[in-house]
């Protein structure tokens, strides 16, 4: 990562600063305690960072929750709120084909579920190079 941080470092810096400027709680359920290649970091940082701009500008949510782990299959992404949601087959926004592209590039894959009403979940998968 740029300027020698961890990226759990950097989510940590990112969403605390996304935190207190939209007044939007996030829940931090893990960060990642290994080191990450810094392209799959940025693939993250990027989804994250889009994701939460979405909660910001559309649900409504006062509460998000992130979750980033790495275990012996890879890397995951979570990032879920209990905001407005929308129609899955109405939104293809940028903001969600920016994510995926991030994911794609490095090998990943990306999904976003949502339920009018109830909120949305954004996941993301790196499998582990072989």
């Amino acid at each position: 990562m740029r300027g020698g941080r961890s990226l759990a470092e950097a989510l940590e810096c990112d969403v605390t600063e996304w935190s207190e400027r939209t007044g939007i709680r996030v829940e931090r359920w893990a960060l990642p305690a290994t080191d990450v290649p810094s392209r799959i970091a940025q693939a993250v940082l990027t989804a994250i960072r889009e994701a939460l701009a979405n909660v910001e500008a559309h649900s409504g949510a006062e509460v998000v929750s992130i979750a980033v782990t790495i275990g012996g299959s890879g890397l995951r992404m979570t990032v879920s709120d209990h905001g407005a949601g929308f129609d899955p087959g109405r939104a293809g926004g940028r903001g969600i084909a920016r994510m995926r592209a991030a994911f794609t590039d490095v090998g990943g894959n990306l999904s976003v579920n949502s339920v009018p009403g109830e909120g949305t979940t954004v996941t993301g998968a790196v499998p582990k190079a072989r």
